[in-house]
C-alpha cells in the first residue's frame, strides 16, 4: 500500500472526536445540518421522482431511509445513490473550493445509509467519520495541480465516502485498503455532463456513494483489491489528474480538518456563478433599474468562465439554467435573489430575464490557478453612457465570509419546506436540536429518520 493510501486509511480509522480542534467540531455540524436540509430540498426536484422509479428497479425493501416527501426505505446502496442525488441534483449542497470538490454530496450520502444499516452509530462517531472522509476527498482534489476534467465530486468523493463508512463499519486496517481499492475500481465520472448542463452530474455524484457502500461490502466480504490505490502507475491521482503532489496533503492529515475550510452555497446555482450572483445583488442594491443596463460584463477567473459562462437557451433545463451565469446575473438584477423556485419551467421561460441575459458575458481575466474563484468584477454599462463597477474578492458563504448561523438554520429550513411541500417546524427543530447536540446524540440514524419525515 502506497504512503497517501496508508495514510488516509489511518487517519479514517483513528480520528476521534475528541482529537478534534472546536472549529472543525463546529463545521460538521454546520454542514452535516445544511447538507441533510440540502438532500430534504432535493425530493421536491422533479428529477428526483425519475431517479427513485430506476432505483427502486435496483433493489426492494432495505433498512435505509430516502429523505423528503414520499421516502421509503430500501436498501443501504439504493438509499446512498438516491440521497447523492438529492443533495446535489439542485447545486445547493457545500463545496471545498480550492479541491473543486462537494465532499458532503458524496460522503453524507454513504455514511447515512449505512448508519441506517449498522443501527448502532452515536453522534460523535458518525462526526469523526464525516471529518476524516472529507479530508480524504477534499485531500485528493488539493493534491491536484492542473483543472478538472474528471467530475471530482465523484472521483474524489467516492474515495472519503468508503474510508468513512469502513470507518463506521468498524473495519480492520487490511478491510480498510480493500475497499480503498475497490473504490478506485469503481470511481467513474466526467466533466461532460457539466459542459451540456445534464443531470448526469448528481448522478455521478449518486453512483459514488452507492459504490462507497458496495466497495464496503466487498471488502467485508473478504475479496482483496489494488493495493496502491492512490499513487501507483494506474492509481487514482496517475490517472485522473494530469499533476499533483500529495505529500503535503498526507503531512497535514490530523493537523488541517478542511471540514473547516468548506463554502456555503447561499443559493442553489453552481459555486461558480455565486460571486457574480453576489455582485449583481450589489448592483441592484444600488439603485440600478433592468431597464437602465446597456451592457454587463463579469471578468473572473477562468474556472468561472469555464463552469458558468455558456450562453441562456431557450427551453434550457434547470441543471443547465443552473450553471448558466446569464441566467442567474439577469434574475437577480431583475428580481434581487435566486432561490429554489426560481428553476421552474415557468421561471426559465421568463423573456425579461432571457433579454437581459443576452446582454451579459463572462471574460476570462488570465489568472494561471486552475482552482480560483475569485476576484470578480461585474461592469455594468448604463444606457446613459455611465459605467458602474462592483468587486469582490471572496466568495459569500466562504470561510472568509460566511453564513451566519442564522442564515445556515434559516437556509434549513427553506430547505426542509421545499422538500417536504410544506413547513414542517416540528422536523425543524429537532433536527436543529440533534445537531446543535451532537456529542449526546445516542443514536444518529434519528437524523436519517427525521430526514425521512418520521417524527419521533
Amino acid at each position: 500500500m502506497s504512503g497517501a493510501a496508508e495514510a488516509f486509511v489511518s487517519h479514517a480509522l483513528s480520528l476521534r472526536w475528541e482529537a478534534m480542534p472546536p472549529a472543525a467540531q463546529e463545521a460538521v455540524k454546520t454542514f452535516l445540518l445544511d447538507s441533510l436540509g440540502v438532500g430534504i430540498a432535493g425530493a421536491g426536484s422533479p428529477l428526483t421522482a425519475n431517479v427513485r422509479q430506476a432505483a427502486l428497479a435496483w433493489a426492494g425493501a432495505g433498512d435505509a431511509h430516502v429523505w423528503g416527501q414520499g421516502s421509503y426505505r430500501t436498501s443501504a446502496a439504493n438509499a446512498a445513490f438516491v440521497n447523492g442525488f438529492q443533495i446535489h441534483c439542485q447545486e445547493f449542497d457545500c463545496v471545498h473550493e480550492p479541491a473543486v470538490v462537494h465532499p458532503m454530496a458524496t460522503i453524507l450520502a454513504a455514511l447515512m445509509a449505512t448508519v441506517d444499516r449498522e443501527g448502532d452509530v452515536c453522534g460523535t462517531e458518525l462526526g469523526a467519520a464525516l471529518a476524516a472522509a472529507v479530508d480524504v476527498a477534499t485531500g485528493l482534489g488539493v493534491a491536484a495541480k492542473t483543472p478538472l476534467k474528471f467530475f471530482r465530486p465523484a472521483t474524489a468523493g467516492i474515495f472519503g465516502a468508503t474510508l468513512g463508512c469502513a470507518r463506521l463499519r468498524g473495519f480492520t486496517q487490511a478491510q480498510a485498503r480493500n475497499a480503498l481499492g475497490y473504490a478506485l475500481s469503481f470511481a467513474s465520472g466526467t466533466m461532460q455532463a457539466h459542459t451540456e448542463g445534464k443531470p448526469a452530474l448528481p448522478v455521478q455524484i449518486a453512483n459514488a456513494a452507492r459504490s462507497a457502500v458496495m466497495a464496503c461490502d466487498l471488502a467485508a466480504a473478504g475479496m482483496e483489491a489494488a493495493e496502491d490505490s492512490i499513487e501507483g502507475p494506474f492509481g487514482y491521482l496517475t490517472l485522473f489528474e494530469d499533476a499533483f503532489d500529495v505529500t503535503p496533503v498526507v503531512t497535514s492529515l490530523g493537523k488541517v480538518f478542511r471540514i473547516a475550510e468548506v463554502s456555503h452555497k447561499p443559493f442553489p446555482t453552481g459555486r461558480a456563478a455565486q460571486g457574480g450572483i453576489v455582485l449583481a445583488k450589489q448592483a441592484k442594491a444600488a439603485g440600478i433599474a433592468p431597464g437602465d443596463i446597456a451592457s454587463a460584463r463579469l471578468t473572473a477567473p477562468p474556472l468561472i468562465k469555464r463552469l458558468v459562462g455558456r450562453p441562456a437557451q431557450a427551453g434550457m433545463t434547470a441543471s443547465y439554467a443552473r450553471l448558466c451565469y446569464q441566467y442567474s446575473g439577469a434574475l437577480t438584477l431583475i428580481d434581487g435573489h435566486v432561490g429554489l423556485k426560481d428553476f421552474s419551467a415557468e421561471a426559465l421561460a421568463r423573456e425579461d430575464v432571457a433579454a437581459l441575459g443576452r446582454k451579459i458575458e463572462v471574460v476570462d481575466d488570465g489568472q494561471t490557478n486552475p482552482a480560483a474563484f475569485t476576484p470578480q468584477v461585474l461592469t455594468l454599462t448604463l444606457t446613459s453612457g455611465e459605467t458602474r463597477e462592483f468587486t469582490i474578492n471572496s466568495l459569500f458563504g466562504a470561510p472568509a465570509d460566511p453564513l451566519s448561523p442564522e442564515q445556515n438554520e434559516a437556509k434549513f429550513r427553506e430547505c426542509c419546506a421545499f422538500g417536504f411541500g410544506r413547513a414542517r417546524e416540528d422536523i425543524e427543530a429537532a433536527m436543529i436540536t440533534a445537531v446543535s447536540n451532537l456529542e449526546n446524540l445516542v443514536d444518529a440514524g434519528r437524523l436519517s429518520r427525521l430526514a425521512s419525515g418520521i417524527m419521533e
